[in-house]
């Protein structure tokens, strides 16, 4: 299985993507978007800016397990990681993304 992009709508009725690596696990998730587009368009800017290594903000959340956010030039977040147990482990998601938002494949599961 490839890596890909999953367009989907929540339970609030906005729109999300997803990138999930190849073996299925979800390693950057978008906010809520109110149009399909924006959240397009938000996948478009992960692939632009996952390349970059500045453009991911490396952090701890509050119950101390790493994280990272992927963020745009203008420093607004496109997409939040999972928790991780330890840095090591979040660096192995940073390169997952930046690997995997290249070739990933776009699936709409909006319909």
């Amino acid at each position: 299985m490839a890596a890909k992009f999953e367009v989907f709508k929540d339970k609030a009725g906005e729109f999300r993507f997803r990138l999930k690596a190849a073996n299925g696990e979800i390693i950057l998730a978008s906010e809520g978007y109110k149009q399909k587009a924006s959240a397009e368009h938000g996948i478009e800017s992960v692939r632009h800016n996952a390349p970059e290594d500045a453009r991911f903000e490396r952090k701890t959340s509050h119950a101390g397990k790493a994280v990272f956010n992927l963020k745009a030039r203008n420093g607004e977040v496109i997409g939040t990681s999972e928790q991780y147990e330890s840095e090591a482990g979040r660096e192995k998601g940073i390169e997952a993304v930046k690997k995997a938002a290249a070739e990933a494949v776009l699936h709409d599961l909006t319909h």
